[in-house]
Formats: C-alpha cells, structure tokens, sequence
C-alpha cells in the first residue's frame, strides 16, 4: 500500500509542477501531507519539524550567500573583469568566444543562471552583432558553464542533493572537484572549438576605439553608479578569495562562513544603514523564491521519511533491480540524471527520486552520499531544460528560439556531462 501510494505521489507531484498546476513550493508542502492523510497518518506535526530542523542549515547558508555574491554584483566587483576579457579579445572571434567561456565560467561561480546571463550577453552582445558572430554562440557558452558551476555548494542543485541524502554539502561536493575541473577544461575545449569555426567562416575583424566606447557604454547601461564600490575592489576580491579558501579547507560551517563575508562586506562597502537595507530589499525577493521552496523540501521529506514511503518503495526497487546492476547504481544515477533533470524540474527529482535510489542503493552496500553525487552530473543538460526560468532570460536576451539554442546546445551539454562522469568514475567518486 505504501509503495503504491508513494509512486502515486511522486506521479502526481510531478505533474502538478510540470504542468504548472501548483508552484514548487506548494506542492512541495501540500501532496505529501494529501498522501500522508490517505495512507492513515495523522501525527505529521513531528515529521514536518524533523524535516525543517535537518533543512534549516542548508537555508541559511543559502541566504547568506545570495546576499553575499548580490552584493559583491552591486559593488561592481566583476566590471574590471568585464571590462579586461572585451580588450583582451579584441575582433578575433576565437578569442571572443574563449572570452565568453572565461567570463560565464567566473561569473557563474555565484550558482545564478540569471545574474550569470545578464553579465556576459550584455558584456559581449554587441561584438557578436558587430562582427555577425553566430549568437546561439553566445547562448551556448554561458549555459555550459552554468551547467558545471551549477554544483557550487550554494548552488540550487547541490542544496537539493544535499537535501535529499541528507548529507554535509562539504562532503558531498569536495570529491566532485576534479569532475568541474574536467567540466570546465571541456567547456573552454568546446569554446576553442567555436572560436576556430568562426574565425575560419570571418576572419579577424579590428575593432576601432570609438566602438571600444560603445561597448563600455552597453555594459553600463541600467546600472546604478551610485551603489559601485570600486575603491573597495582589491578588499572584496581578497575577502571572496579567502571565504573560498575557507569553505574548501572546511574551517567553518558555510552558513557561519558566508553569515561573516556577508556582515563584513556590507559594514565596508555600505556603512550607511539605509543604504544596508537599499541592498536587502534589492535581493530580498531572489531569497524568499529559494528559501521558502528549500523549507517547503523539509517538509517534504521529513514526511516521506517519517511515514516510511521511501524505504516501501526502495524495498520494490531492490526486489526488481538486478544484483548485478546493484553495484552499478551510482553510474546508472549519473546517467540518467541527464534526461531526468531535463524533462522535469529538479526538485521532483531530487525529492522524489533520489531518496528512492539512495534507499535503494544502501541495499547494496552504496552510501547515499555516492548516490547524491551522482544526481549531480547530469546539470549541464538540465540548463537548456524549458523547464528551468532563466534559459527564458537568456532567450530574451539574445532575441533566438529556444529549440534553436537546444538543438546547438545540448550535443555539447551531454558531453560536458559525460565528462564529469568519466573522471568521476576514475577517481573512485563513482563505483562500477
């Protein structure tokens, strides 16, 4: 009964957010506690509370951090890179192209498609026009490099993974970095790539100094110069550096780690209170979007878990999977994490389905944390998902049809992914 009753749920939670009859966060909350009633559970108040007490870290460290990295944005931390990548590459579209794959993949570190989109077409839209390069180009790389930084641990995915296993985001993202590494050497192999099509189909273009004005003048449009804090730059860089250093040798808990940054970085860049809580209500929103549906995962699982849903349904996965694909789950995770996270939104997947594998691959001597591991390869294709909002940001942007930028894209996506599962595999992150 528990197994039918949970796949039932998982079917209908994921309908419900597909076909946009619910927002995330309500049907996070609302089916299972629907599911939990008909299945004779009456006593879900423990269950829920579990489930946000396991929860809560994971959500304060992503406020933090969006806070964090939206104010460093706001102090134009990343203009004088901006503004170094266009006078670097000049008009030879195989450097434009690198440039591209450079900026997206620096930018993207802050785990946000959209401010990772707005940064780089604004910056480069201009010499793409210019010089007639192909603008899925420009779609393309930024969305490639989404798909590896994606896994940053205040990145969407890796909260959710994390969730999901209930894991330490530490652990589960440290083994992972020779993957990105290898994620972020394909990216700029396939920029190489481009560059060189592109510069064979239009040769090198020279780029005068008025329209090298012109290009400054676009990337500061709609920007606020009075929230710039560019005297400030060489303290953010070193701070940003010396958190990050921090959060890899694990000297702090990230939500103390990006709650200090955070406090620090507003005291030094804006120590007028008013204009602290300009900064607050600017990204206010972005938080209380990702916030509330990380709360509402708590819920989520903690009553999946409580009402023993997920170890019914694990027990059937174990009894129809093959003992000698057992072992094999990981990489079989890895894999179809792809299609996965491409034809649905993540949160069904990662609180659907990935505490169903990760029950089911303790059966076989797997940790769950492996298991999370491995959901997380697959989000370089997950970026051209229509299901995921900013890919319409970039669209609008750049003025292309979205089937347009999937069909150039994906081919590059899968590889990037299959790239990550490779060394994943050869480092003993993954087991075959």
């Amino acid at each position: 009964m528990l197994t039918f009753l949970g796949f039932l749920m998982i079917v209908v939670f994921m309908y419900l957010i597909m076909s946009k009859r619910l927002s995330a966060f309500s049907a996070l909350t609302v089916v299972p506690v629907i599911f939990a009633l008909i299945a004779g559970f009456t006593d879900l108040g423990p269950m829920m509370m579990k489930g946000l007490e396991t929860i809560a870290p994971t959500a304060i460290m992503i406020i933090f951090a969006i806070l964090y990295f939206g104010v460093l944005i706001d102090t134009g931390l990343f203009d004088p890179l901006v503004a170094k990548v266009i006078k670097v590459v000049g008009g030879d579209p195989l450097k434009i192209v690198v440039g591209t794959a450079v900026l997206s993949l620096i930018v993207a570190l802050d785990g946000d498609g959209t401010i990772t989109y707005l940064i780089v077409v604004t910056a480069f839209l201009p010499l793409y026009n210019r010089l007639g390069m192909n603008k899925l180009i420009l779609a393309c790389m930024p969305a490639l490099a989404m798909g590896v930084m994606n896994l940053t641990p205040w990145g969407g995915p890796a909260v959710q993974a994390t969730a999901a296993v209930k894991a330490d985001v530490t652990d589960l993202l440290l083994p992972l970095l020779p993957s990105m590494i290898a994620g972020t050497l394909w990216v700029l192999a396939v920029s190489y790539f481009l560059g060189r099509r592109e510069r064979k189909r239009l040769g090198v273009v020279t780029i005068d100094a008025a329209f090298s004005k012109e290009i400054a003048a676009d990337i500061d449009m709609g920007m606020d110069a009075s929230i710039k804090r560019p005297k400030l730059f060489w303290f953010n860089l070193i701070l940003t550096i010396l958190i990050l250093t921090a959060l890899v040798m694990g000297l702090l808990p990230l939500p103390a780690l990006f709650m200090i940054g955070f406090a620090i970085v507003m005291i030094v860049n804006y120590p007028n209170l008013q204009d602290q809580k300009d900064r607050l209500h600017a990204h206010a929103g972005n938080i209380l979007t990702v916030v509330s549906m990380i709360f509402a995962a708590g819920i989520f699982t903690g009553i999946i878990d409580g009402t023993g849903i997920v170890k019914a349904m694990a027990d059937t996965l174990i009894a129809i999977i093959p003992d000698a694909l057992g072992p094999k789950l990981t990489v079989i995770v890895g894999l179809i994490s792809m299609p996965f996270t491409f034809f649905m939104a993540n949160a069904p997947f990662y609180f659907g389905i990935i505490p169903i594998m990760a029950e089911t691959a303790a059966h076989f001597g797997i940790h769950p944390l492996e298991i999370g591991q491995a959901s997380l390869l697959g989000q370089p294709l997950h970026l051209l998902s229509p299901l995921q909002g900013s890919i319409y940001v970039l669209m609008g942007l750049l003025g292309i049809d979205i089937g347009d930028h999937i069909r150039f894209t994906a081919k590059y996506a899968i590889g990037t992914a299959l790239v990550m599962i490779i060394v994943a595999v050869l480092f003993g992150v993954l087991s075959v």
